[in-house]
């Protein structure tokens, strides 16, 4: 029977047999404290070797001074080894050199002519699973409830319930028919009340789409 889920605020949600909390899963609302950084509730992230920083760890160049942001939504499960290669990684790559002359030379803060301009933020939407190893490249935009495969090369926009593999990441397959994930976005099972997507845990894992949308009418009759 389901019981309650920790809440998302606690750091280290999973305990082990022995009653101790397992330091290598975090959800990430707690274990994350940067200001271009936005993670949605229950989103978690697993590491074999516990990170002295998590933000680090997962997206090693978002600085605190990045114009953009990663944005994460809620439900999303990340493996040990992903990292999101956001868009201060990039060099700019239109001129005849792409050496970062301006870096070296103090000038990180100002619009110099060897520095890129703005790059766009990295998207995940919600219940998305990322593989061990995988790789977000920026500005990706993946739409929820998509599965990356291990080791995948991410990038652009990726379509809801989708599975995606390789390098360059390329969609195998839609997780179900067009129709169905029509109306698994609109009942967007994930924005409910951790309470209602416990008590209905077998329809959402279960893929019991009539179960869902029963569950989807009594919302506002409860």
């Amino acid at each position: 029977m389901p019981g309650t889920l920790p809440t998302p605020d606690i750091r280290n949600p999973l305990t082990l047999p022995d009653g101790t909390a397992h330091e290598g899963t975090v959800f990430l609302r707690a274990a994350l404290d940067h200001p271009r950084i936005e993670a949605g509730e229950y989103s978690y992230a697993s590491a074999h070797v516990l990170p002295a920083d998590w933000a680090a760890r997962l997206a090693p160049y978002l600085y605190p001074h990045s114009p953009e942001r990663l944005v994460i939504g809620r439900f999303c499960q990340i493996a040990d080894g992903v990292q999101f290669i956001t868009a201060s990684a990039n060099h700019r790559r239109d001129g005849f050199s792409t050496f970062p002359f301006a870096v070296f030379d103090g000038g990180f803060a100002e619009a110099r002519a060897s520095l890129p301009g703005p790059g766009r933020d990295t998207v995940l939407g919600h219940d998305i699973w990322i593989g061990q190893g995988a790789r977000i490249l920026p500005g990706a935009e993946i739409g929820s409830s998509t599965i990356i495969g291990a080791g995948a090369v991410v990038g652009g926009q990726i379509a809801p319930y989708s599975v995606v593999a390789g390098n360059p990441a390329r969609v195998l397959r839609r997780r179900f028919a067009p129709e169905t994930i029509t109306r698994l976005l609109e009942i967007a099972w994930w924005d409910w009340p951790i309470a209602r997507i416990l008590a209905h845990e077998a329809a959402i894992c279960g893929a019991d789409l009539a179960a869902l949308e029963r569950a989807a009418e009594t919302i506002g009759r409860e």
